[in-house]
C-alpha cells in the first residue's frame, strides 16, 4: 500500500480527492499548508505528494524542489486551477512527476497516481539492491580481525577514494578480487561498471582482442566490430587479475593506457580514449619477473603506484573460525540444512590445516563439509580426510622421510576411496591387514 499526501487549501476538494483516492486502496493523509506538509513528511513515510501550486504559505513549484532535495524517492504531482506553461516547465525541472489542471484533468489523477506508485516501487527495489550491493562489497564485509588483515583493509580504505592505480599482491586465494571490488564500490566510480579479466586465461591474441576490442576483418573470424573490456569499463574500474601472466608484447599498450588514457583497437588506426581506473593483482614475485625479463619495470612501477600485500590464511589463523562459520551459514542456507555450529574437534582441525589455497580453499572445504554433514553440528568426520588427520608441512624436513611420504600417500588414497579402506588397499596393491597396521602405525583413525 502506498501513502499519499494531499496538500491543498481547499478543504472540500481535499475531502473529495481523499475519498476517491482511498477507494483505490491508497492510504491518504491531507493538509492545507506547506508548513504542515513539511511536518507530515518528517513523521510519515510518504510515497506520493499531490500538491496545489498556489498555497497560503508557499508555492507548490518551489516546494517540489525542496521535497525532491530532501526526499528524492518521493514523487510529486502538482495541481493548479489555471494552466501555466512556464510553471509546468519549471515544475518538471524541479523534479515533479507531472502537472495537471484541476477540473479539466480530474479523470487523469488515478492513472497518474498508479504510474507514480509503480515508479516509487521500482525505486525502492533499486535502493534496496544498491544497499545490498554496498553491504556485500563494503570493507566491513571482509571477514577477519587479525592485525595483518586490518592493516591491508586500512590501506585499501585510504586509496579507494583516489584515482591511483592499485596493485594487490599475495598468494592465490587470499581475496584479491574481493579487495578490488571493495575499492571500486567505495570510490567515486561506484555507480559505474566493475569489469574483471584474468590475464592468464587467454592466449596473447585473444587477450589483446578482449582488452582492446577489434575491427571487423582484423583477423580470421572477426566478422564484426567488437567492444573491448576497456570500453566496457568506461567510467568505472578494470581489474586485471594475474597481470604477471600478461605477455610482454602487450605490456607497452597497457602502459600507454595508464599514462595517457589512450588505446587502439586491434585492426584499427584510430586512437580511442578511455576514462577508467585500473586495479591489478598478482601472486608472482614481480621483482623476480622483471629480472627474468618477463615483465617491464616501467609498467610495474605504473601499476604499483599503491601496493597492498594481502596476508595468507596461515598468517592469520585466529580468523579461521570466523571465516569457517560464515561459510557454514552460507552453505547451510543454500542446501536447506540447519547446521548451527562447528564442533571443537572440527574447528581445531581447520585451525591447524596449512591452507595453501587460503580462503578459497577453506570455502571449498566448507561447502563439501556442509554437504557431507547430516546433523545440526558440523563434525570432524565431515571434513576431508587429510584435514581430519593433519596434513604434513612440505617445508618441514621430516617431509623427506619415507614414513612421511607413505603417510601422506595413504591419506590421499583414503580420500580418493571416500574412506573405504578395502578399496584404498586395493588401489595401493597391499593387503587390508597391512593397511590397518599402517593406519595404527601412523595414528590415522
Amino acid at each position: 500500500m502506498h501513502n499519499i499526501l494531499i496538500v491543498d487549501d481547499e478543504e472540500k476538494l481535499r475531502a473529495l480527492l481523499k475519498r476517491i483516492i482511498a477507494l483505490e486502496g491508497y492510504k491518504v493523509i491531507d493538509t492545507g499548508s506547506v508548513a504542515s506538509a513539511r511536518q507530515l513528511l518528517e513523521t510519515h513515510a510518504i510515497d506520493i505528494v499531490l500538491c496545489d501550486v498556489k498555497l497560503p504559505d508557499g508555492n507548490g513549484v518551489d516546494f517540489t524542489s525542496e521535497v525532491k532535495t530532501k526526499y528524492p524517492s518521493i514523487e510529486i504531482i502538482l495541481l493548479t486551477a489555471y494552466g501555466n506553461i512556464q510553471d509546468c516547465v519549471q515544475a518538471i525541472k524541479n523534479g515533479a512527476f507531472d502537472y495537471i489542471v484541476k477540473g479539466n484533468d480530474n479523470d487523469k489523477i488515478i492513472p497518474l497516481l498508479s504510474r507514480a506508485a509503480e515508479k516509487t516501487t521500482l525505486q525502492t527495489r533499486v535502493n534496496r539492491l544498491e544497499k545490498q550491493l554496498g553491504n556485500q562489497y563494503s570493507f566491513d564485509a571482509i571477514i577477519g580481525t587479525s592485525p595483518v588483515l586490518q592493516n591491508a583493509i586500512q590501506l585499501a580504505r585510504k586509496v579507494a577514494p583516489t584515482e591511483a592505480a592499485v596493485l594487490l599482491t599475495g598468494e592465490t586465494g587470499t581475496g584479491k578480487e574481493v579487495f578490488a571490488q571493495a575499492i571500486h564500490y567505495n570510490s567515486n566510480r561506484a555507480q559505474q561498471p566493475f569489469v574483471a579479466l584474468n590475464c592468464s586465461a587467454f592466449s596473447k591474441e585473444l587477450l589483446e582482442s578482449e582488452l582492446f576490442g577489434h575491427k571487423a576483418g582484423s583477423f580470421t573470424g572477426a566478422n564484426k566490430d567488437k567492444k573491448g573490456l576497456i570500453e566496457e569499463a568506461r567510467g568505472g574500474t578494470l581489474f586485471l587479475d594475474e597481470i604477471g601472466e600478461m605477455p610482454i608484447d602487450l605490456q607497452p599498450k597497457i602502459l600507454r593506457l595508464l599514462e595517457n588514457g589512450s588505446y587502439i583497437r586491434v585492426g584499427d588506426t584510430k586512437e580511442q580514449k578511455a576514462n577508467l581506473r585500473i586495479i591489478s593483482a598478482t601472486n608472482r614475485n614481480m621483482e623476480q619477473e622483471i629480472k627474468n625479463g618477463h615483465f617491464r619495470s616501467d609498467l610495474y612501477y605504473r601499476i604499483g603506484v599503491f601496493t597492498i600485500d594481502l596476508p595468507s590464511l596461515r598468517s592469520r589463523r585466529k580468523d579461521i573460525p570466523m571465516i569457517a562459520n560464515h561459510f557454514l551459514s552460507v552453505y547451510s542456507d543454500k542446501t536447506n540444512k540447519k547446521i548451527k555450529t562447528i564442533s571443537a574437534e572440527a574447528l581445531n582441525a581447520l585451525r591447524e590445516n596449512e591452507w595453501k589455497g587460503n580462503v578459497r580453499e577453506l570455502k571449498n572445504v566448507m561447502e563439501r563439509a556442509v554437504i557431507m554433514e547430516d546433523g545440526d553440528v558440523l563434525q570432524l568426520g565431515s571434513l576431508p580426510l587429510d584435514i581430519q588427520h593433519g596434513q604434513p608441512d612440505p617445508e618441514n624436513v621430516h617431509e623427506f622421510y619415507l614414513s612421511s611420504v607413505e603417510r601422506c600417500h595413504i591419506l590421499k588414497m583414503l580420500q580418493y576411496a571416500n574412506g573405504n579402506k578395502t578399496e584404498a588397499a586395493r588401489l595401493m596393491n597391499i593387503g587390508i591387514a597391512t593397511l590397518y597396521r599402517k593406519l595404527e602405525e601412523y595414528h590415522i583413525r
